[in-house]
Formats: structure tokens, C-alpha cells, sequence
């Protein structure tokens, strides 16, 4: 009896809460993006400020500034808007995870820095999200959908 009620019970908050799971992906894509966006769009807007910033502050292993800074804004416009529109959200999940993993790293010294603990915060909700969309994917709303063949190997989101 006990055990009948929590099956209808589960049950029924599947009904309720499944359908969300597509409204939830899309902001969590759009709350994600739009820090990266701006960013982004910051570096090319001033681009002599972005390769001084490169030269003096950020400290990307293994790359020259020239070519981290480059790296750098093509990844913080190009990811996001895959993310954005939905297409390949696995693709453009992993590509910001790794701008914001280098970003942390580069700027560890001021990051990781006492009275800095809000801006490492969110760098780490920023990986979790995108981590989210990696492990979960997009959901339904996405472009992707209009051009993915019926009997694909990759099945379309249902959530």
C-alpha cells in the first residue's frame, strides 16, 4: 500500500517535472553564455588593451600571448553561440568548459587570491553548468533538431 502511493507519487512528479527539463537546459545555455559573450566581445572591441592584458596578466601555459588572446575571444564568441543556438551543445559545452578551465588557471594569481573568493565562485558555477550540459546535453530546444536525420545514430534530446 505504503509502497503504491510513492510509485503514484513519483509518478506523478515525473508528469510535472519532465517537461521542464528543456525549459531549465535552454536558461541554464543562456545564463552560461552570456558572461563568455561579453567577454568576448569585450577582447575584440579593444584589442590592444586584450594583447596588453595577455603580455602582462593572464599567464597561458604553453601558448604566446599573441596566440592565447586569439584563442582565447575566438573561444568566448565561438562557443557560446553554439550553445546559444543548440547546435552540437556537447561540443560547445566542452569548448567553454575548457575557455573557462584556462581562464582560471591563467589568472590564478588574482583568482585564487584572498578577498577573490566570488569570482572564483563563479568560474566553478560556470564549469558545473557547462559540466551539466555535457553530461545531460541540451535538451529539446535546439536547433540541431531541424537537421538530424530520423533513424540517426545520435538520438534527439527528449528532455
Amino acid at each position: 500500500m505504503v509502497m503504491n502511493v510513492i510509485t503514484r507519487l513519483l509518478s506523478l512528479l515525473d508528469r510535472l517535472l519532465n517537461p521542464l527539463q528543456s525549459v531549465f537546459l535552454l536558461a541554464t545555455r543562456l545564463y552560461v553564455a552570456k558572461p563568455f559573450l561579453q567577454s568576448g566581445w569585450l577582447k575584440v572591441s579593444n584589442w590592444q588593451t586584450t594583447l596588453a592584458l595577455f603580455h602582462d596578466e593572464y599567464h597561458v601555459p604553453l601558448l604566446p600571448p599573441d596566440v592565447a588572446a586569439v584563442t582565447g575571444a575566438f573561444g568566448e564568441l565561438f562557443f557560446p553561440v553554439l550553445l546559444v543556438l543548440g547546435i552540437g551543445g556537447r561540443v560547445g559545452a566542452l569548448g567553454l568548459f575548457a575557455v573557462n578551465l584556462m581562464a582560471v588557471v591563467s589568472y590564478q594569481q588574482v583568482l585564487l587570491a584572498e578577498g577573490n573568493e566570488a569570482a572564483l565562485g563563479s568560474h566553478v558555477l560556470w564549469g558545473f553548468m557547462l559540466s551539466v550540459l555535457v553530461v545531460f546535453g541540451s535538451g529539446a530546444w535546439v536547433l540541431d533538431r531541424f537537421w538530424r536525420k530520423p533513424n540517426s545514430a545520435i538520438p534527439p534530446a527528449t528532455a
